[in-house]
């Protein structure tokens, strides 16, 4: 068995049957795991319930290479790599356009499944191809955007889990760059607006809003931020005035759920050692020695009270593995 409290940010007691480091594509080729198994990045999105009774792939790629096309910056880079030290390094080298979605926790493989996206920007407006070793039917495959099947939060990896081992991901930075400033507190940097300003607002926020998961272990934004219909959220104004809502098309809307948690009074809700961060509501935390069960519990409770008062549904934006696998809420 092997241990795996050290190889998620959540940082809860779990261990694995069997457990294989990638290292070169040549680890995939001869790869016949057992199942189950589950495929892992850094951690920072996955949650480790109870010990896992199959084999952990992890996913240790490494190299990022640079090519210069006449209208863009082609950038591959390993699934390994981590991604803010991606775009840290990118916006050193004064390549722009992934400055919004600094210090987001996770590897470069993780962001294409999860399609990640902060301030404006989601990580499939630069994707060019995606690379991934087939699991399942032993073969390599090549994604364009329009295979990935990519919405919020969402991609065709993410629908198959455990399926495609991303190998590689392809980016193509435009030359001529945009800043995306509409969402606060972006919107009140001074003109003009630089790629560096951006970054460096980006990171104070984050450092300010969420905790720091080498101090206290969490695993980011537990919730998707859930998207309704216009008439729902009319319908919730009535209840909830001030409802944060950002437009999605002219039938829909998205909710802050961090909002509605704060709300409705769950910041200081927890159960055992696991409970809701005071600085950010989307965020559940490990207060020291949390077991599995009362996180799957403090977000049962969570759901369940958003529920009862709204009507809306909240999805975990974390994955949660149990004994054979993802565990569904």
């Amino acid at each position: 068995m092997r241990d795996l409290s050290n190889l998620h940010t959540f940082r809860l007691p779990a261990q694995c049957r069997n457990f294989v480091e990638v290292t070169s594509a040549d680890n995939l080729m001869v790869l016949e795991p057992q199942e189950p198994w589950y495929l892992l990045g850094e951690g920072s999105n996955t949650a480790f319930i109870e010990d896992f009774q199959g084999t952990v792939i992890h996913n240790a790629l490494k190299g990022v290479q640079v090519d210069e096309l006449p209208e863009y910056t082609r950038v591959t880079v390993a699934g390994g790599e981590n991604w803010h030290e991606l775009v840290s390094q990118l916006r050193s080298m004064d390549i722009n356009g992934l400055e919004n979605l600094a210090l987001i926790p996770g590897s470069v493989g993780a962001a294409p499944v999860q399609n990640i996206g902060a301030y404006g920007v989601e990580v499939s407006q630069f994707i060019e191809l995606v690379t991934a070793w087939d699991v399942e039917k032993r073969h390599w495959a090549y994604f364009t955007p329009s295979d990935c099947e990519f919405g919020y939060r969402d991609s065709i990896f993410k629908q198959t889990p455990g399926r495609w081992f991303i190998t590689e991901v392809s980016f193509l930075m435009p030359k001529k760059w945009h800043p995306v400033t509409h969402y606060a507190p972006l919107n009140e940097l001074p003109e003009p607006v630089t790629a560096q300003a951006i970054f460096d607002k980006v990171i104070e926020t984050r450092r300010q809003k969420l905790p720091d998961p080498t101090v206290t272990p969490n695993a980011g934004s537990f919730f998707k931020n859930p998207v309704v219909s216009i008439e729902h959220l009319k319908a919730l104004e009535s209840k909830l005035p001030g409802v944060v809502s950002y437009p999605v098309s002219d039938s829909s809307v998205k909710l802050a759920a961090g909002w509605l948690i704060d709300k409705l009074g769950l910041k200081s809700l927890s159960v055992g050692n696991v409970g809701v961060n005071p600085k950010q509501a989307l965020v559940l935390v490990n207060n020291g020695q949390a077991q599995g069960a009362e996180l799957l519990a403090l977000a049962q409770e969570i759901q369940d009270r958003v529920y009862d008062v709204t009507g809306v549904e909240l999805e975990p934006e974390v994955r949660l593995v149990g004994a054979q696998g993802l565990i569904e809420l």
